[in-house]
């Protein structure tokens, strides 16, 4: 099964990372459209896609989307940007506080 990694930026300035098995466009309406209350992005509208990446197989989308909902900001939006390269050094930089 096929499926896609997307991420909104929401009216507030959050990034929100999802995944659908769906065309994008159809769940990214759903969100602009407010359907789910307790969406993360139901009141942080309107939101507007900034990335998305299509899968062959659910469980690698599945593991993108996690892997992408655990990165700082800064990597996000050099993901966004298409700056592929800088990824690395990003994740090298954050380090966790205790």
């Amino acid at each position: 099964m096929r499926a896609s990694v997307y991420i909104l930026l929401c009216n507030d300035g959050s990034y929100y990372t999802g995944i659908t098995r769906r065309e994008v466009e159809a769940r990214v309406s759903e969100h602009a459209q407010g359907i789910d209350p307790t969406c993360y992005t139901f009141s942080r509208r309107p939101v507007s896609i900034v990335f998305s990446a299509f899968f062959e197989r659910v469980d690698e989308a599945v593991s993108f989307e996690r892997q992408i909902k655990g990165w700082s900001r800064a990597k996000k939006e050099a993901l966004i940007r298409g700056e592929y390269d800088s990824l690395p050094a990003l994740a090298a930089r954050r380090k966790k506080r205790h």
